[in-house]
């Protein structure tokens, strides 16, 4: 595949959080021919309703499933909140049960947090669910995050940054693999 497209989710909605801050190193790291958009609408999203999911959602659901179909690939980054998955994130996630845009999508999970273990657990299930193709290099939890990015939102941390370079070559790997 010549021109790859990942769409970069991040679960947390602040624009200068850590998450964001990974998501903009792994997209530096994209080689020649790789696309990396960060979605930046999961605070536009409404609550998920079963009532609303059909064939005419709400135009940010239905912008968020167009990205979705348009990606070759979806990278995640997500903190841990009060040791779940972050509302926002769920949320999102929710509105592609019925409509299958993860079905056979390969997925980068990184979870980046003071812990993350439970977010990270709970995320691989619900990824799982909707059956996203999650590969095991594909999936990176970075405890203690806020001492491995500075104040600048640059990742410092040497082991980090070899790891993110090893789940992007992961997730190309597993696109190219499809």
């Amino acid at each position: 595949m010549s021109n790859i497209n990942i769409l970069a989710i991040s679960g947390s909605l602040r624009p200068n959080s850590s998450n964001a801050a990974i998501i903009r190193q792994v997209t530096a790291f994209a080689p020649p021919g790789v696309t990396i958009n960060q979605y930046n609408g999961l605070a536009t999203l409404p609550h998920f309703n079963p009532d609303l999911d059909n064939d005419t959602p709400p135009a940010p659901v239905f912008e968020l499933r167009t990205l979705l179909k348009a990606a070759d690939a979806v990278l995640i980054c997500t903190p841990e909140y009060a040791f779940g998955v972050p509302g926002s994130l769920k949320n999102a996630l929710d509105w592609t049960v019925s409509s299958g845009e993860f079905v056979d999508k390969p997925v980068a999970l990184i979870t980046a947090s003071s812990v993350g273990q439970n977010a990270h657990a709970a995320l691989l299930l619900t990824l799982g669910a909707i059956s996203a193709k999650v590969a095991d290099d594909a999936k990176l939890l970075i405890p203690f995050i806020r001492t491995k990015v500075n104040s600048d939102g640059e990742v410092i941390d040497e082991e980090v940054l070899q790891a993110l370079k090893m789940v992007l070559k992961a997730l190309i790997g597993a696109i190219n693999d499809q």
